[in-house]
């Protein structure tokens, strides 16, 4: 389903996106080379063709000026010597201005010396006819003629000066223009490259989050669709796979633990309630020896239940890391995990020193009868013989510190860095019939954490063995009640509990 809906509307592979990407930001950049290349172009023509037509005028301008001095010399000689073959000259040239200024008249239409140049040039253009003294008489007119010529040259040179001014001023509207359009399209090709890098990258932060939820077993019930190309598409549909595979696994085994506590809680209770009864003499009178062997299942039997009880323990804080909190008085938590393994320590011969000052406080109860159970239980099975237990409990600003201490042997530095490492076991080995399943101490931990809080072993201490645990006091109970301050100081003497 989620390929069927992500691939209607999205390139089919990654590299499609990826070469659709670039085809796209190109895009952009391409049109503005062309339109570049094309108002380039257009300058480049348009000045070619003005800087050839101002050669050309400027060089027409001039050539007007020497025609009008040469049939001046020609009609001025031809009135000294009257030699005819000077008029005929006179006449070439006539005709070559009356041409040349007609073509300078298509750039100056409107200007007032060629009209007045086109009447004289007509006049002119007679003398040949005439004879040498009307040439004589006509010579005055050459004056004007030649100051008009170069009236037109200068509003020739006027003329190329105002297309140049237009060229240049063109040329920086173009400018202008490229740079409106530079701005304009590569603001747009990097708009388009954001959009493709988002494409391309929030499939696959959707995978890390898939993965990252897969991880923590915090998975929502309904994953989110991955959307992108058909790579990341099918690998989205691998992660269900695996999520609905782990599903399973985890059912099953769950179903696994429940019935394996089942079938061996059965026989264990019959084995236990067995020996309890051969030692309450019900079968008869035994002997010391047969009575020593009757405890020791016994004993066997209470340890075996209490692995079982941990593994489930675990299997459950595995599943379920919310916590419960509640105000509790500490000290009761302690009497009440001193009583359930008073029959140990005794057997144990340990001297137990606990806090026993009214001290409340808002945490998970449960969790932190647990974790105080798994650490009088692993000082027990790791403490010496008649050795010491000592409970210590304080308050540290809005932290509470429990402390489990016992003298014996000290954990071994290459132990320290795995000792709450599940089904882990140091070299140190439990006094007693049966070993331990190396999760008591991870259970702690899980515990503490699932309060925000902290379980260390300590490095000094006057025992050899100190378990430091902290717990902050409970946020979601302070929110039920905002005027609810911290407990009161701790006496002298329970502060001092700890020394």
């Amino acid at each position: 389903m989620t390929s069927q809906v992500s691939r209607r509307w999205r390139p089919r592979s990654l590299l499609q996106l990826v070469l659709l990407a670039f085809v796209v930001v190109m895009l952009p950049i391409a049109v503005l080379m062309f339109q570049a290349g094309e108002g380039m172009s257009e300058l480049s023509q348009l000045a070619n063709v003005s800087a050839r037509e101002a050669v050309d005028q400027t060089r027409r301008a001039r050539t007007l000026s020497n025609l009008a001095v040469e049939m001046e010399r020609s009609a001025r000689q031809y009135a000294v010597v009257e030699q005819p073959g000077l008029m005929e000259i006179f006449a070439d040239k006539a005709e070559e201005y009356a041409r040349l200024l007609e073509a300078q008249r298509r750039l100056l239409p409107d200007n007032p010396d060629i009209t007045a140049l086109q009447a004289q040039i007509q006049t002119l253009s007679e003398l040949p006819g005439k004879s040498p003294q009307e040439v004589r008489d006509s010579l005055d007119e050459f004056a004007s003629f030649a100051d008009r010529t170069d009236a037109v040259r200068e509003a020739t040179n006027l003329q190329i000066d105002a297309r140049i001014d237009a060229i240049s001023d063109q040329a920086d509207e173009v400018q202008q223009r490229m740079w409106l359009q530079t701005a304009a399209l590569v603001s747009a090709s990097l708009a388009l490259m954001l959009l493709f890098t988002w494409l391309i990258i929030r499939p696959i932060r959707q995978l890390e989050r898939r993965i990252l939820s897969l991880g923590s077993g915090l998975e929502p019930p309904s994953a989110q669709l991955i959307q992108g190309p058909a790579e990341l598409v099918r690998l989205g549909d691998r992660l269900d796979w695996l999520s609905q595979r782990l599903n399973e696994l985890e059912a099953q085994k769950q179903q696994f633990l429940r019935h394996m506590s089942h079938e061996l809680k059965t026989p264990l209770a019959s084995v236990r309630e067995g020996t309890g009864l051969l030692c309450d003499d019900i079968a008869g009178e035994l002997t010391p020896r047969q009575r020593e062997i009757v405890e020791l299942i016994d004993a066997s039997g209470e340890e075996l239940q209490t692995l079982i009880e941990q593994l489930l323990d675990y299997n459950l804080l595995q599943h379920n890391q919310g916590a419960s909190n509640e105000r509790f008085d500490v000290a009761t938590v302690i009497k009440e995990v001193l009583a359930k393994h008073q029959l140990a320590l005794e057997k144990k011969g340990m001297r137990v020193s606990a806090f026993q000052e009214p001290l409340d406080w808002s945490a998970d109860r449960e969790r932190t009868l647990r974790i105080l159970d798994n650490l009088v239980s692993n000082a027990i099975a790791y403490g010496e013989n008649g050795g010491e237990l000592e409970l210590r409990a304080f308050r540290q600003g809005r932290s509470l510190i429990l402390e489990v201490a016992n003298s014996g042997e000290p954990i071994a530095d290459d132990d320290r860095a795995r000792l709450f490492d599940a089904f882990y076991q140091g070299r140190a080995r439990r006094k007693g019939a049966l070993k331990g399943s190396g999760i008591g101490l991870s259970v702690a931990q899980d515990c503490a954490r699932a309060q925000n809080g902290q379980l260390i072993l300590a490095d000094t201490d006057p025992l050899a063995v100190c378990f430091r645990l902290t717990l902050p006091w409970s946020a979601e109970a302070l929110a039920d009640n905002d005027k609810e301050e911290l407990p009161p100081p701790l006496p002298a003497a329970a502060e001092s509990a700890r020394n």
